[in-house]
């Protein structure tokens, strides 16, 4: 079988990164493609510090891709909030480090970019209740919204450069793997060691007001995966496209399926540490676009994933504590 396509991940090791090299090595087995997994540490297949211009340059250029999924960035919005400098270091500069190098190595490799509906920021308070879609404006809240967006907004113009990019901005997204440092492992986590006698039966949450868009992480991976074997064609070449379920859950409803589903009772109380200092009432995403471009829409229902993460976190629990 003649080789079709090399795939370059980064931040493959990564809750995303894992959902996506997986994906991808299944589909090997029906294509022709070669994935390697770009980073730093002993799971990685090349050694990658994004940071580092000249080695950007030096992997492309080894390796010529036929396409680059850029996952790796301080993921994190509070991590991005306390050391916003290594925010910018990495999640711009090292994009635009790894774009310019695919840019003057391998002019003829697909960029795909994970950005965040997080750089729409303020734009959803301005939405009056309507699904966001790409043509809003990227007017950022918070530090990791500004470094995503910032990064967007270059990517597409070095389309016009040459760089066949294409951009994501992926909704809220969740599923097994992931940290606590997101609300609904953070909450999973709690109800599962509750539920093992580890915990009191008390949830610290934050603000459970807010209205969110989620989406299975095993749905974003498989339009990052589309579009690396070429999906779409020429034409999403320069796009972004929104990824969403089109669906405003409160963070309410998902601790009250947690809750319903360790069938305990359970004090919820109210943490500071836990409420973001800036935060949208609702957030709602129109991803029509990649409906009609990719043919891509959710598949998992938000209750298949909640569960999910769930059993991940009493697995998880389980075995630390054989």
């Amino acid at each position: 079988m003649t080789l079709q396509h090399r795939i370059l991940v980064t931040g493959a090791s990564g809750f995303v990164g894992t959902w996506l090299m997986r994906t991808l090595r299944e589909l090997s087995a029906e294509v022709a493609v070669d994935v390697l997994a770009a980073g730093r540490g002993a799971c990685c297949d090349v050694e990658l510090d994004i940071v580092d211009r000249g080695a950007a340059v030096r992997v492309i250029r080894a390796l010529q891709p036929t396409a680059v999924v850029h996952l790796a960035a301080v993921a994190a919005p509070l991590e991005a909030r306390n050391d916003p400098s290594n925010a910018w270091s990495v999640n711009f500069q090292g994009t635009i480090n790894l774009a310019s190098a695919v840019l003057s190595e391998a002019r003829n490799c697909r960029f795909i970019y994970a950005g965040s509906s997080e750089a729409y920021g303020q734009s959803f308070t301005q939405a009056l209740d309507q699904p966001v879609n790409e043509d809003c404006p990227l007017k950022p809240m918070t530090v990791y919204g500004a470094t995503k967006a910032a990064a967007d907004i270059a990517l597409g113009q070095m389309y016009f450069d040459g760089l066949r990019s294409i951009r994501f901005r992926p909704f809220n997204h969740t599923g097994p793997g992931q940290a606590e440092l997101y609300v609904v492992p953070a909450f999973a986590s709690q109800v599962a060691r509750i539920e093992a006698g580890l915990s009191e039966p008390i949830i610290e949450v934050g603000n459970l007001s807010a209205y969110r868009d989620f989406l299975d992480v095993r749905d974003v991976v498989r339009a990052y995966a589309l579009t690396a074997l070429g999906g779409g064609g020429q034409s999403v070449e320069g796009q972004a496209f929104n990824l969403s379920s089109g669906k405003a859950v409160q963070i309410r409803t998902i601790l009250d399926l947690l809750v319903r589903l360790s069938r305990l009772e359970i004090e919820v109380v109210v943490s500071a540490d836990r409420v973001r200092p800036t935060d949208v009432k609702l957030a709602r995403g129109d991803a029509s676009a990649a409906a009609r471009a990719l043919a891509w829409t959710p598949k998992f229902e938000l209750e298949e994933t909640v569960v999910a993460v769930l059993d991940d976190w009493r697995a998880r629990i389980a075995k630390a504590n054989l």
